[in-house]
């Protein structure tokens, strides 16, 4: 390689550092959409409408055309040949620059281990729930609808661990009429969010939202009913191993009723060269390595269940970006 070509693609790397956090900020203010329903935007209008500053938006945009993602004409924006795949997953953006921004930004001093105990490390909860959501729609939702349709009895009571905005626990009031739901999270504004959704969606009367620690939570009253328990995006929480296991059976004592436990989660690739990683793993997989959160393998899953006292009825691999897949558990 040249030196030319090095200097080229150094400024590569940095632009799409740039642009990574202009794709993010895209799709919040409803840029990305606007491209995709019209094929053209005007920064002008746009800006005036969404009572943005010019001069700030039109910045947003060339960092966008600076790798690809869209063509400028002056203030006339419209999608380039990296648009269509960028917008598909938009959500992994939002969550590295919105959501991860802190821990990144923090690398260096995350690095010390002096510095490696307690409250060590910071994200943006409300931000994360927002971009899990819409990744949950294509990552898990279409296998998780399949996992539900399948079950052999109707569901009365369900909880959701890790419920964010409360995107499935809702979905699930909604296929199953007569159903109660808990939604569970730790994060008060993501509860915040769920609870609107609720109202919005007129089942607030069928669902209940605690703000609890999942993997440290007391014993409730709800917790008896619950027939349908599920937790996505948020299993790698239990580990390491051994914690899994107490955690696997503490919510077995905790959800007696429960016939069917679907647990979803991301499982770190195994065998892939660093230079061939798809879109999030490695933001992904650096994110919770600097977190000290141990990422599991599906063999390190399958290796937990019987002896937290779960039985795995199938498995769902989905591996389309970070090695997800679904188990369908039951007490043994």
């Amino acid at each position: 390689m040249t030196t030319g070509d090095a200097e080229t693609s150094v400024a590569r790397i940095f632009n799409s550092a740039v642009a990574a956090s202009a794709v993010g900020a895209a799709w919040e203010i409803g840029a990305l959409d606007e491209l995709s329903d019209h094929g053209i935007l005007d920064v002008n209008k746009f800006a005036s409408e969404k009572q943005l500053d010019f001069t700030a938006a039109l910045a947003l945009f060339r960092a966008l055309a600076a790798v690809g993602i869209v063509e400028r004409d002056d203030a006339k924006v419209v999608p380039a040949a990296l648009f269509a795949e960028t917008y598909r997953t938009r959500s992994f953006f939002h969550w590295l620059s919105r959501g991860s921004a802190d821990l990144f930004r923090r690398m260096p001093e995350v690095l010390a281990t002096e510095n490696r105990a307690g409250d060590f490390h910071r994200r943006d909860s409300a931000a994360i729930a927002y971009a899990c959501r819409e990744i949950s729609t294509f990552c898990y939702d279409p296998w998780f609808r399949e996992a539900v349709d399948g079950l052999d009895f109707e569901v009365t009571a369900v909880a959701d661990l890790g419920c964010g905005s409360g995107t499935r626990v809702l979905e699930l009031l909604r296929r199953f009429p007569g159903a109660r739901g808990l939604g569970i999270d730790i994060a008060r504004p993501a509860l915040a969010a769920a609870a609107e959704a609720a109202t919005e969606a007129e089942l607030a009367d069928r669902v209940l939202f605690v703000e609890a620690d999942v993997l440290a939570m007391e014993p409730r009253a709800e917790f008896q009913e619950v027939e349908l328990l599920t937790s996505f995006m948020m299993g790698h929480d239990f580990w390491p191993r051994q914690n899994c296991v107490t955690t696997l059976r503490r919510l077995r004592g905790l959800f007696p009723a429960t016939r069917r436990f679907l647990l979803g989660d991301a499982t770190r690739t195994v065998g892939l060269p660093d230079g061939e990683l798809p879109v999030f793993t490695l933001g992904f997989e650096v994110a919770h390595d600097l977190m000290g959160t141990f990422i599991p393998t599906v063999a390190d899953w399958e290796s937990v269940f019987e002896e937290g006292g779960w039985r795995l009825r199938r498995k769902h691999a989905i591996d389309l970006a970070v090695g997800e897949v679904i188990f369908e558990l039951e007490q043994l």
